[in-house]
């Protein structure tokens, strides 16, 4: 129960369609199943246009504030074109064979997207001023190069879309003056570049150019038939249009063309014998047809009818005037008429139009029509307010063309009455419906502007006559109760029975009055009033009179058309109607005749007054709408100082307010700072407290460090005494050794290996120590790298933590400051002295500042000068202890060179200067020279024979004594270096306990 307003096919699934719907809606069926497929929302006005994809898998549907793009495989919503609500959509679709959608506003503006990103390609430039109006309807050709927009004007605009520029314009015929439809005809062999354009324009015709060559081909639809829209199948073969009467017409384009294309007349032609045609004369026959159309194609091919004509030499005038147009007899057509009291609904149009012998003027007509609405018809909907729009628009057509046409319509004020009936039923065709009622106006009601602007007192007085003639009881019961023929006659006559009658009925009348004398539509009014005798002579008002006349009443129509045909056979010559009234005459074709048959200085003077009445309403209306504005001016002064004062009042107490909250924010804020002060002492204390506390730690920790370090160099000495006294204690054990195992060559050899070994296990043992020593350097250097860093980090943790505080602050304060800025002006001068109070104590604290900082600065002098030269001292002592090791080391030295020589003069007297020899070179490796005399002297005892002689044995004992003399002398030496390194090491720690740094 909805209805549609846009169509869509050629899917992807073949199947399936797409439907716009009244309700703002789109659906999809299925031809096959018959079920609704998809029901999409999103619109929110009738969409007018649906736009599928090459592909058949994306639509685009246009309303005049969106247009939206949808995916139908899943029939959901992918984008939306928004435009502001000032400019409208006018229609978007895509291109043929491309990506690429266009787009078209109601400002002619036009803008072509990329599909895949939907992003803006170009824009089609403004057209030239010459031939500027607003695009409608647009075609594009089937390889999307050539674009056509057309709008309310007979021009055309073809734009190139590869170049983006205007090709040409296209003017059409003066007859077009509105462009409705335009769509390409397709072609089999033009690859796409279609060149046959279809136009649709508002006379209902569709013509068919070439938009090369701007030569009309063809055109399809009449003004009698005319076609509402139309659509081309996409091979061009056919063309489908729905006419106005609603009717669907399918035309063949190759008969359509076929006229265009036929070979010219041959240039060849044989002259006849002209007495052999002529004896053939009685024989011919001659093809007649309904009227010969323009168009040879519209001809109906097989229905054309076919009759032979006669020669006939006297034909009577009577048979003459009865031959109608079409075909048609006037005779047999009323003999048809009384046999059944109407024509039949299907033909009646027809027979009115043969009837009537309308001429179908449609270069005349167009020229009423485009000298626009009358002026006395602009506001004819207020007088006449019709719901249908466009039958108030076809009645104000029709009535500005009879006034146009004859100046007296624009002045008679029924003329709408007399008109409406028509409009309503020729309202499909202008053309008509004007000349219908221009000839029942001519004809039918002759002589009714001879009295204007009264009522037509001739005519009713011949109604009057008439029914005086006919019914006089009825005439004096009318004239008894003061009822004149402008009551019971005129309102007939002016609305043509409208407003008494039904449709059916009235047409049943016309039928008759159209098929008669004009002067039956006088009979006809004397009937209705003879055969409403009886409920008129029981009325006494004027009022039920004149309700009875412009009203329904309960009346069998068929009498009264009857007695009409009894009043016209029975009435007298002298007051009978048809000798005073002209017979019907058609109006004239080409151009309208001359209607002036009214005083036309009566109509002068009204159309005089009408127009200065109209200047001066003009001028009042001019007057009063400046009123109106003063008015509305002086009203909107008085709002807006009403306005004004409401605001300042407003602003004052928000003034106030904004005063007693900014005082309340002071007071917090001087709170809110002596907190903010107090928490300050109270964090620098915390941090002067964990400032002092974190130098105590270090003092202590560096305490502690040396501490340990001493402890260290204690046990290493220690360590170095024990290693000293062991090795003495071995050398002692070692001379002893060898004293006691002399008498072992073997043995000596392997504690010779021992000592080896143990030599070279306390190298390795050192080279282990050594790199212990270092290893624990480098990871004590590493721990401090990374407390250095943790350090580092966190002082700058702290020093941003500390920026990031002040900057906040600082953001916080410049805020404040510029809101408060205009409102604490007064009390700059009060703060300046406060800042300077302030500063002034600023300036003492740093003069103190600066006193306690010079202060640490000679109290650090004072210490580095203290450090200095207790590092002098202990470089000093340093020195003395290297003087004392070297002149120790000289002294043992001197000692063992001392022993050598004598050992050396032993050797030479014994002649073992060569194992002394190796000897001494072993003793020097190992560092202990005072060892290599006893050393010698084992050897030498070991390798002496039992059978030397006394003397060397004396001299042994002399060797052995001083040998042991030596080693007594070494020994007391040993202790007592070992005396003074003790005597030193608590010396450097004594000084070393009591450093500061």
């Amino acid at each position: 129960m909805q209805a549609c307003t846009a169509l869509a096919f050629n899917l992807r699934r073949k199947t399936e369609f797409l439907v716009a719907l009244a309700d703002y809606s789109i659906k999809c069926f299925d031809t096959e199943t018959k079920e609704l497929v998809s029901w999409m929302r999103g619109h929110d006005s009738s969409v007018s246009s649906i736009s599928v994809h090459g592909s058949g898998r994306y639509a685009i549907t246009t309303s005049p504030d969106t247009a939206q793009l949808w995916d139908l495989d899943t029939f959901q919503r992918k984008r939306k074109l928004n435009v502001r609500r000032s400019v409208s959509i006018q229609k978007v679709f895509f291109l043929p064979l491309s990506n690429t959608i266009l787009s078209c506003f109601k400002d002619n503006s036009v803008f072509a997207w990329e599909f895949d990103t939907l992003q803006c390609k170009y824009q089609l430039p403004t057209p030239v001023e010459g031939s500027v109006f607003l695009y409608k309807v647009f075609a594009i050709t089937r390889d999307g190069r050539i674009f056509v927009a057309g709008g309310k004007s007979n021009h055309l605009h073809l734009w190139c879309l590869e170049s983006k520029q205007l090709l040409r314009i296209i003017q059409m015929p003066t007859k077009v003056r509105a462009v409705r439809h335009l769509e390409f005809l397709p072609d089999s062999f033009d690859g796409g570049s279609n060149q046959v354009l279809g136009v649709l324009s508002q006379d209902n015709i569709m013509r068919f150019i070439n938009i090369e060559t701007c030569k009309l081909l063809f055109d399809i639809g009449s003004h009698e038939e005319g076609i509402s829209t139309a659509a081309i199948s996409p091979n061009g073969r056919y063309i489908a249009s729905v006419m106005e009467n609603g009717s669907l017409n399918l035309y063949s384009v190759q008969a359509l063309t076929q006229e265009v294309n036929k070979p010219p007349p041959p240039l060849f032609k044989v002259v006849e014998d002209w007495s052999k045609c002529k004896l053939g004369a009685n024989k011919l026959k001659v093809r007649v047809t309904s009227g010969r159309s323009e168009r040879p194609w519209k001809s109906r091919g097989s229905k054309i009818q076919t009759r032979s004509l006669k020669p006939q030499v006297n034909t009577s005038l009577e048979n003459k005037e009865n031959e109608l147009p079409g075909g048609l007899n006037k005779k047999r057509l009323q003999a048809l008429l009384k046999g059944f009291g109407e024509y039949p609904a299907k033909y009646r149009m027809f027979v009115w139009r043969s009837l009537l012998q309308l001429p179908e003027n449609h270069l005349a007509f167009s020229s009423l029509i485009d000298k626009g609405t009358h002026s006395a018809f602009v506001h004819i909907q207020n007088e006449y307010p019709i719901k249908s729009r466009k039958l108030l628009r076809v009645l104000q057509r029709t009535l500005s063309a009879l006034a146009h046409w004859s100046a007296i319509f624009g002045e008679t004020p029924y003329i709408p009455l007399l008109a409406f009936p028509f409009v309503k039923l020729f309202q499909n065709n202008q053309l008509i419906c004007f000349e219908v009622v221009a000839t029942v106006v001519v004809n039918f009601c002759q002589r009714w502007f001879e009295y204007f602007p009264n009522p037509p007192v001739n005519v009713l007085s011949m109604v009057e006559n008439i029914l005086a003639h006919h019914d006089k009881e009825l005439l004096q019961h009318l004239i008894k109760c003061n009822v004149t023929s402008q009551v019971y006659a005129w309102p007939l006559l002016e609305t043509l029975f409208s407003e008494v009658l039904t449709r059916e009925e009235w047409l049943k009348v016309f039928d008759n009055i159209f098929s008669n004398h004009p002067s039956y539509f006088l009979m006809v009014v004397v009937a209705y009033v003879i055969c409403s005798r009886a409920p008129l002579l029981h009325c006494n008002q004027t009022e039920d009179f004149e309700y009875f006349f412009h009203h329904r009443n309960n009346l069998d129509i068929n009498v009264v058309i009857k007695e009409a045909y009894h009043l016209m056979e029975s009435t007298p010559v002298d007051i009978h109607p048809q000798h005073m009234l002209d017979d019907f005459i058609p109006l004239t074709k080409g151009q309208y005749p001359v209607f002036n048959k009214y005083p036309k200085f009566i109509v002068d003077y009204q159309t005089q007054e009408r127009e200065r009445i109209r200047q001066d309403e003009i001028a009042y209306l001019r007057e009063r709408q400046l009123v109106h504005e003063l008015e509305a001016k002086a009203q909107e002064r008085k709002v807006e100082d009403e306005t004004w004062y409401r605001k300042q009042e407003l602003l004052q107490e928000a003034e106030e307010q904004r005063r007693k909250m900014l005082l309340e924010e002071e007071e917090k804020l001087a709170e809110q700072r002596q907190r903010l002060a107090a928490v300050k002492r109270e964090l620098k204390v915390k941090e002067l407290q964990l400032l002092d506390a974190a130098r105590r730690r270090f003092l202590k920790y560096q305490q502690d460090q040396r501490q340990m370090e001493l402890k260290r160099l204690d046990d290493e000495i220690a360590r170095k005494a024990s290693i000293r006294e062991q090795e003495t204690a071995a050398a002692a054990q070692d001379v002893e050794v060898r004293q006691m195992e002399l008498e072992s060559q073997r043995q000596h050899f392997e504690q010779h290996l021992i000592k080896d070994q143990e030599t070279v296990m306390q190298e390795m043992k050192g080279e282990i120590d050594t790199s212990r020593r270092k290893a624990d350097l480098e990871d004590h250097l590493v721990q401090k790298l990374m407390e250095v860093d943790r350090e580092e980090k966190q002082k700058a943790r702290m020093v941003a933590e500390e920026n990031l505080a002040k900057a906040e602050q600082k953001c916080v304060d410049t805020d404040w400051r510029m809101q408060a800025l205009h409102k604490l002006r007064c009390e700059d001068q009060d703060r300046e002295e406060h800042y300077k109070e302030i500063a002034k104590l600023l300036h003492d604290n740093r003069v103190k500042e600066a006193e306690l900082l010079r202060a640490l600065k000679e109290a650090e002098e004072k210490k580095w000068q203290e450090v200095t030269q207790k590092k002098a001292q202990l470089e000093a002592e340093q020195k003395a202890a290297a003087a004392a090791d070297e002149h120790r080391k000289q002294f043992l030295e001197d000692e063992m060179n001392d022993a050598l020589e004598l050992a050396e003069k032993l050797q030479k007297e014994d002649g073992y200067f060569e194992r002394l020899h190796d000897l001494k070179a072993g003793h020097a490796e190992t560092g202990l020279g005072f060892q290599q005399v006893p050393k010698s002297g084992n050897v030498c005892l070991n390798d002496l024979s039992a059978s030397e002689s006394s003397s060397h044995g004396r001299r042994r004992e002399e060797l052995a004594c001083k040998e042991w003399e030596l080693m007594a002398e070494v020994r007391r030496l040993r202790e007592k270096l070992t005396s003074r390194a003790r005597t030193r090491h608590s010396a450097t720690r004594f000084s070393a306990t009591k450093w500061t740094p």
